[in-house]
């Protein structure tokens, strides 16, 4: 009867022990919601997976939802069903539509302040914290795949068409004079773009510090009004619809599109993201280079600093405490400069802090792939209230009007000036319904 009893006891202290280890690796679990695709897909679970390994009480749970769109799309009908996912990677043009929508957020330096992480706001790149950062001067949301504008060329083409590979064009002058050169040489596609909208009227309205909208491009308030139809845009548009007439530019798509047309070696130059970089490099059976957005020589002030593009880390509200203390812990690892340095490094995008950058370019990473710091070199310069970043309501669909209206003109349907005129009409009524939804008359 006493070995009975015995071996009960022995029992019930081996199921007490494998509870309470059943207790010590019950991790809370943090969900992310992102709408990284193929490589960079592959990176995010690794950040996750390297978090997750360096400790045991959080659990980081990436689960990609699709484009930009519909991620936000999908994140905003979880809120209102409660089952919101805790974090949420949002591209920048959903910045105001995100800091306007009332309870669904909490901002990082709060939630960085409930989890006990330290969080000094001027460890990061100035012009990217800026972007994310309240008139209040409080952090909203955390930079995560930062980037910005750069211009790809072919060096082999350069070579082949009479052209000096180390000597990439400059101006938008320059760049046409190349543009004949490939052309001439039989290339059939001397020059595209990516992201059109974000290059070609965004982020050339902040190389040349001229106002893509009112009230310092809607950080000053909702009562901003786009103001592209200047006679600068007018002239730059309508140069590059006189180009594709001529064959010297090749409209390629709304998006990614044109980055395949030039890793593939069909076109020899190409504005798009500093976050193409891994793709080319991957992709591409040529020598290219990376160098800096052109601009217009006689423009003064020009050039002043390209426009932030990627995304940023939102936390939703109404998660429990211990997922809020997650969330600060992995934004704490992310924002490490070690983890920054190597996601810079890796995808292209920008390294978001002071000390990712110092660490990049004393590993010898910039000598060795000359060009990869065209982006941040383009960021890191003190910005203005015309060049700081466009903040504005209902951006994704402003910019849908855009790429309407500026294929109108590339197609001949519409002038530069009738196609710039209308995108700012019908983008105006956008900012319109904006501001009323939100409080303004």
């Amino acid at each position: 009867m006493q070995h009975k009893i015995s071996k009960l006891r022995g029992a019930m202290a081996a199921i007490t022990l494998l509870g309470a280890s059943g207790l010590a690796q019950a991790a809370t679990e943090v969900t992310w919601w992102h709408s990284m695709t193929g490589a960079l897909g592959d990176r995010v679970v690794a950040l996750a997976d390297e978090f997750n390994r360096g400790q045991s009480d959080y659990k980081i749970v990436p689960v990609f939802k699709g484009n930009y769109d519909e991620s936000m799309a999908a994140a905003i009908a979880a809120y209102r069903a409660g089952n919101a996912p805790d974090i949420l990677q949002v591209f920048e043009v959903g910045t105001a539509t995100m800091m306007y929508s009332k309870g669904a957020i909490v901002p990082v330096s709060e939630v960085m302040k409930r989890g006990g992480e330290k969080f000094d706001t001027s460890a990061y790149i100035p012009a990217v914290a800026g972007y994310y950062t309240s008139p209040k001067g409080e952090m909203l949301s955390l930079p995560f795949n930062s980037s910005t504008t750069v211009f790809f060329y072919n060096r082999d083409m350069f070579a082949k068409s009479g052209l000096d590979p180390n000597k990439p064009p400059k101006t938008w002058e320059e760049v046409v004079a190349a543009a004949a050169k490939i052309k001439a040489s039989g290339n059939a596609c001397a020059f595209t773009t990516g992201w059109q909208s974000w290059t070609q009227l965004e982020s050339f309205s902040t190389w040349h510090n001229v106002e893509f909208a009112s009230k310092n491009n809607g950080f000053g308030g909702l009562d901003a009004r786009l103001k592209f139809n200047s006679p600068l845009h007018v002239r730059h548009i309508g140069n590059l619809a006189n180009w594709a007439k001529q064959g010297y530019f090749t409209y390629a798509g709304r998006k990614t599109e044109a980055e395949s047309k030039f890793y593939s070696g069909e076109c020899g130059m190409l504005t798009s993201s500093s976050a193409a970089y891994g793709n080319i490099a991957k992709n591409a059976k040529f020598k290219f280079g990376v160098s800096q957005l052109p601009y217009y020589s006689d423009v003064q002030g020009a050039p002043q600093n390209t426009v932030l593009g990627g995304a940023s880390l939102w936390v939703m509200n109404g998660k429990k405490a211990d997922e809020y203390k997650g969330v600060a812990k992995f934004f704490q690892f992310l924002s490490r400069p070690e983890v920054q340095a190597k996601w810079h490094q890796e995808t292209g995008y920008l390294p978001i802090t002071k000390a990712a950058y110092e660490a990049t370019k004393a590993s010898g990473f910039y000598e060795k792939n000359p060009g990869t710091d065209v982006a941040v070199q383009q960021m890191i310069v003190k910005t203005t209230d015309k060049s700081r970043g466009i903040r504005l309501g209902n951006f994704v669909q402003i910019r849908t009007i855009i790429d309407e209206e500026l294929e109108n003109v590339w197609t001949g349907k519409k002038t530069a000036q009738q196609g710039l005129d209308d995108a700012v009409k019908r983008g105006d009524e956008q900012l319109v319904k904006f501001q009323r939804a939100n409080g303004g008359q």
